[in-house]
């Protein structure tokens, strides 16, 4: 295989997709979903001291050889690609988080989320946005709230630009907002330096994972796994050894960990960081 191709068959097998393969709504949402499912948001380069590359052959060797996860730039960055291999019209977007951020701060373009096009509709795909990913395809010209296996989101558009909210125990939370400016391959490296490198990077020395199925959704923020259910209060629980976290991200989080030599060593500097 050429290093600047999709292995479209490998790809679909890491995610746990065997259906259709056709450039339709539907597949759309099933693979959108087996991908949120198999493939988990995590920050173990940042504890580590991992280089965050965003080649394709980096992509593929991490995400689907090696049976790692990432964030965002990854994340989306490689299903963009799986997407244009089956056919798609898909191009990649950026945008700003402004969940958790003071009002009148304006933060960078950290994000990266995916418009689609499907027989003249369009559409935002999201795999990367961590606990509160996205799991289904959202029509992009529609202000209604919309139904996800999971929370239920609403796409808010003012002048050229639109924000993306979901509703939490009745809350409506905005997450991030982002316009239809399409991006040169040199701002997603901007942007995904800043967030790998800078000293104020939200990532920057923090373990973050996250894994969502219909339904369910689970988080492991430093020393803190937690799993939320749709309608249900959520259950929280403190990790408080390498080990428990070693198992909790080769279980629950699927991830196959790296034989990294400093691996426990990062990981209890994390937990000794975190709040009890």
């Amino acid at each position: 295989m050429s290093s600047d191709r999709l292995d479209v068959p490998a790809y679909l097998a890491r995610i746990g997709y065997a259906g259709p393969v056709t450039p339709s709504l539907d597949t759309l949402a099933a693979i959108q979903r087996h991908h949120i499912s198999a493939i988990p948001f995590e920050t173990l380069a940042m504890i580590l001291g991992e280089p965050v590359r965003l080649d394709l052959p980096s992509l593929r060797h991490k995400l689907l050889d090696r049976g790692r996860g990432g964030y965002c730039f990854e994340l989306n960055l490689l299903f963009l690609h799986l997407l244009r291999a089956i056919g798609f019209d898909a191009q990649g977007l950026t945008g700003r988080v402004v969940m958790n951020t003071p009002p009148g701060v304006v933060p960078a373009r950290t994000h990266v989320l995916t418009l689609v096009s499907i027989d003249g509709t369009r559409y935002v795909t999201d795999v990367g946005f961590g606990g509160m990913t996205p799991t289904a395809p959202l029509r992009l010209d529609m202000e209604a709230e919309q139904d996800t296996p999971n929370e239920p989101y609403r796409l808010v558009r003012h002048g050229e630009t639109y924000a993306l909210t979901a509703r939490v125990d009745d809350t409506s939370r905005t997450l991030y907002v982002f316009d239809l400016a399409s991006p040169a391959d040199i701002d997603f490296e901007v942007g995904n330096w800043y967030v790998s490198t800078h000293p104020s990077s939200p990532f920057r020395n923090r373990l973050l994972v996250a894994r969502s199925e219909p339904g369910v959704r689970h988080t492991l923020r430093g020393s803190e796994y937690a799993i939320h259910r749709i309608a249900r209060a959520s259950e929280r629980r403190q990790i408080d050894n390498p080990d428990a976290v070693i198992e909790l991200l080769q279980t629950v989080f699927r991830i196959r960990l790296p034989e990294h030599p400093n691996l426990r060593d990062a990981l209890g500097k994390v937990l000794s960081a975190s709040p009890a």
